[in-house]
């Protein structure tokens, strides 16, 4: 399930690196009680769409929105009466109005635009790894996420895929900085294989690592 979140418009700006107020805003929605903190994320939500990017920020207009998708529709429910109750944003904006979207009914194969940049990080001891699109285990990785979350769900992960769509013309990293940390993901589209269950669960969840934060979310 989805839910389309229509902002007011903003006098302030609102900082390019504005993924961690989001995060806040949603983590108050979850409410005191949120059970997903810490846990591994079945959710996603994009960056903010349709508003105007300056040299100094991001200002919201009339017809600016953000989404957010989760497996669960227990948990959209609560999100949803955490906005009735506190509807501010970030930065003077509020939510105006929640448009609701059931999951789409998909087949076996569906091509994503991104809402938000994929990350894709692994660990080598120490040091992590942020893997670009053209790393040759890029789509093991994003598939690997994706049987891990699909197993958490209690759903079969077998036979689904996920890759970067190599026939893209122009995909790009962009470091995005949340919380003072540079974290370089990736704009390029993603292509998801499996059953129509599966498709689906990608389109709710996103895809990559740390969705719960911004990085992921599938149009």
């Amino acid at each position: 399930m989805r839910i389309y979140l229509r902002l007011s418009p903003t006098k302030e700006l609102i900082p390019f690196n504005y993924q961690s107020f989001l995060t806040g805003a949603l983590h108050k929605w979850m409410g005191e009680d949120n059970v997903e903190h810490g846990k591994v994320s079945l959710y996603s939500f994009s960056w903010l769409q349709n508003a105007d990017a300056t040299d100094k920020g991001v200002r919201l207009k009339r017809g600016s929105y953000f989404f957010i998708s989760a497996h669960d529709e227990g948990l959209i429910k609560t999100i949803v009466k955490g906005i009735m109750d506190d509807p501010s944003v970030c930065f003077g904006s509020f939510v105006l109005a929640v448009d609701i979207e059931e999951t789409p009914f998909f087949s076996n194969f569906r091509h994503f635009s991104v809402a938000s940049p994929v990350f894709v990080r692994r660990y080598n001891g120490d040091k992590h790894n942020h893997i670009g699109f053209d790393d040759e285990n890029a789509s093991a990785y994003l598939t690997e996420t994706m049987r891990r979350k699909l197993a958490l769900a209690g759903l079969p992960s077998d036979n689904v895929k996920v890759s970067f769509d190599g026939s893209y013309h122009s995909p790009r990293t962009k470091v995005v900085t949340y919380k003072g940390v540079g974290n370089r993901a990736n704009i390029c589209p993603v292509i998801v294989e499996g059953t129509p269950e599966q498709v689906a669960f990608a389109w709710n969840v996103g895809v990559g690592n740390s969705t719960g934060i911004g990085f992921g979310a599938l149009k």
